[in-house]
């Protein structure tokens, strides 16, 4: 978080992309000063790197799985990392932890979308191929989006539903759908419901955005973070001492494992602040859809450190994504 004494505009050009970045100061709700605002061509490149840090999240908590992590162990470790960087960064500026009592009850209702959207993403992962789950679950910025044009707070843009189209098969071929669908040739009872908690998760990702978005934009972003991943803790803690999901708690058997934890941990922190702290600065109602990078760098650091391999096909959707995201970045 960025504090500065008088508003300022800032405009650089970074050599070999083509983006203009101008920077903008607005008022920090917590006290006066200026924050930084960012213009699309920034606020893309911040997007695609929380995406990047959300899929090494994803390639090291598959590591910690299969060295017998628990599922709680991994989401109470992701979620206390990210409790504590929200809170030191609330510290270091000495921001006040107080919640106006009209935003209470939203706070509390925005840490239960999280931690319900974290249940429902690994519960669909364990009915469903993996890669139907992150499909479905990378819909929300479409949600978003439409939400936008029904509520009238955002006016409907052919060109804009045509790039979200594009994204969309993009990544139906990044995540080889055809063929894991042609591959399951029986769809039974867990199948399906493995697609609702998918279309659950994203869903309540897209509840939660908004809600962050247009009614608690006003509070700061780390103190705002800190409560939500507090209640995460605090949930999944309860969920997991509940004993409904049997060995939820069991540590990884080697030391390769404790070191998977460790950095999903951090890899999460890291990404959630970035995205939860800045998204009222980064015109999600716009530029959401370029979250949906997260599955193509997911291929790409699962090939290095899973040896999972890239077909052609895959290649292709992964051009059609990074097309879709610069359309989405460059439209007026």
């Amino acid at each position: 978080m960025i504090c500065l004494s008088c508003a300022r505009h800032l405009t650089q050009k970074q050599d070999g992309i083509g983006f203009r970045f101008r920077v903008r100061y607005a008022p920090d709700p917590s006290g006066g000063a200026f924050l930084m605002t960012f213009n699309n061509g920034l606020a893309i490149l911040i997007l695609m790197f929380a995406s990047t840090l959300f899929a090494g999240n994803h390639v090291a908590a598959r590591l910690a799985f299969d060295d017998g992590a628990g599922l709680i162990v991994a989401l109470l470790a992701r979620s206390l990392m990210a409790c504590l960087i929200m809170f030191s960064l609330a510290r270091v500026n000495r921001i006040s932890f107080r919640i106006p009592a009209s935003l209470r009850w939203r706070q509390w209702f925005l840490g239960f979308l999280i931690a319900g959207q974290s249940f429902a993403l690994y519960s669909a992962v364990a009915r469903v191929p993996v890669a139907v789950a992150l499909l479905l679950v990378n819909t929300w910025p479409v949600y978003y989006i439409v939400l936008g044009w029904l509520t009238g707070r955002e006016v409907f843009r052919l060109p804009l539903a045509m790039m979200m189209a594009l994204i969309l098969i993009g990544l139906t071929l990044v995540l080889n759908l055809p063929q894991m669908i042609s591959e399951t040739m029986v769809l039974d009872d867990q199948w399906w419901i493995g697609i609702g908690f998918g279309l659950l998760s994203a869903m309540l990702l897209c509840t939660a955005m908004w809600q962050t978005n247009m009614h608690l934009a006003e509070l700061p972003g780390s103190v705002r973070s800190f409560y939500t991943m507090l209640i995460v803790f605090v949930s999944m803690l309860g969920l997991g001492l509940t004993g409904i999901l049997p060995g939820s708690f069991t540590l990884p058997e080697s030391t390769a494992g404790f070191w998977a934890i460790g950095a999903l941990a951090l890899l999460y922190g890291i990404a959630s602040t970035v995205l939860f702290v800045l998204a009222p600065r980064l015109n999600m109602s716009r530029n959401s859809p370029v979250l949906n990078f997260e599955p193509v760098a997911s291929l790409g650091l699962g090939f290095l450190f899973l040896q999972q391999f890239l077909q052609p096909l895959q290649l292709v959707g992964g051009g059609l994504v990074v097309i879709g995201i610069v359309a989405i970045g460059l439209l007026k």
